[in-house]
């Protein structure tokens, strides 16, 4: 199929190209704009790709982008947890750039769509509690992330009924693994432990991993399968932060594995110790009041049943991978910014 990924400088769009190239589809690749040519030159190293530009905010250039194409991935959004001053433009982008999208594509005779959810659309359970599947949607929006994908997701499925759109939904955790050219809050809690953030405790947190690569395995199979719905992608069991820090200090001796893990009551407490390890330790901040709130005494429970059910998906790479490549691109990343801050100066 001629398939246009959006958002496809992004971690995940960018692993999204690789995989549907390597499944034999003709790829348009979208991004905001062309003036990074960094970004176009990567783009175009996975194989014979069109880059576009397509931004969320122009519904002319995205009915441009999607003019003969058979389907639409729909991974364009802002994945931010902590930016004080910008939550408007974290829903807008996600809300209105389905709005915006969908119609386009729909304009075009677009005959497919996936789009890429979340498993923050889905609601956190107390411990012990039943788990949720795909039939569940998320009822504490506070933190704007969370309310973004939920609201997009939802007005998704409207436009889909509304216009009759062949749309299915996939809903990854938080996504690790290699192909970032910039941190994502993921990304970020990742390299948090790395310098130091969980030495003494851990948070009292279960956090739905999955590495990007299982995540763009999983689109290209809801793409091809022509099911409907909702599909969870995640490893399992889900594991705590604590036992992500564990398996880094397997891997790398020089991160520590925490000693304890806190109780939950300490989440209250946990945004203000998130910012001294941020003032500190040079980390990016990845708890919020708001973030804290919605999870104290509830946790996700979900699993990926249905799409391994249904589509015969099952990832590909083990956590252990995941992290181990994980550390490795932040490394990566960090040492080609200290050269080049150091070529400035120079």
């Amino acid at each position: 199929m001629k398939v246009l990924v959006t958002g496809a400088g992004g971690h995940l769009g960018f692993n999204l190209v690789g995989a549907l190239l390597e499944a034999g589809h003709e790829l348009r690749a979208s991004l905001r704009s062309l003036d990074d040519a960094a970004t176009v030159a990567r783009l175009k190293t996975l194989g014979p790709v069109e880059v576009v530009a397509a931004p969320l905010e122009s519904q002319q250039a995205l009915r441009a982008a999607m003019d003969g194409m058979d389907a639409l991935v729909h991974a364009a959004a802002v994945y931010l947890l902590h930016a004080p001053g910008r939550d408007a433009e974290i829903v807008s982008a996600s809300v209105d750039g389905v709005e915006r999208a969908f119609r386009a594509a729909k304009d075009a005779g677009v005959k497919r769509i996936v789009l890429t959810s979340s498993v923050v659309t889905l609601p956190l359970t107390p411990p012990g509690a039943r788990p949720v599947d795909e039939s569940a949607w998320a009822d504490d929006l506070r933190v704007p992330y969370f309310r973004a994908k939920t609201l997009a997701e939802k007005r998704a499925w409207e436009l889909a009924e509304q216009l009759r759109l062949d749309l299915v939904t996939v809903l990854p955790g938080a996504f690790g693994g290699p192909g970032f050219i910039r941190p994502t809050p993921t990304i970020d809690v990742i390299d948090a432990i790395m310098k130091g953030a969980m030495n003494i405790a851990a948070p009292p947190v279960a956090y739905p991993y999955i590495d990007v690569r299982d995540v763009a395995s999983a689109h290209v199979m809801a793409l091809l399968s022509g099911a409907t719905g909702r599909f969870i992608a995640i490893n399992e069991p889900i594991p705590m932060l604590g036992d992500l820090a564990r398996e880094m200090h397997v891997l790398d001796r020089r991160v520590r594995k925490p000693l304890l893990t806190l109780p939950t009551f300490t989440l209250n407490v946990l945004p203000y110790l998130d910012g001294l390890m941020s003032a500190m330790g040079g980390t990016r901040r990845t708890m919020t009041p708001e973030m804290a709130a919605t999870m104290r005494g509830r946790r996700f429970n979900i699993s990926s049943a249905r799409l391994r059910r249904e589509l015969g998906w099952s990832p590909a790479i083990t956590l252990s991978q995941s992290l181990a490549d994980t550390m490795a691109a932040i490394r990566e990343l960090s040492e080609g910014g200290a050269k080049s801050r150091t070529a400035v100066r120079t």
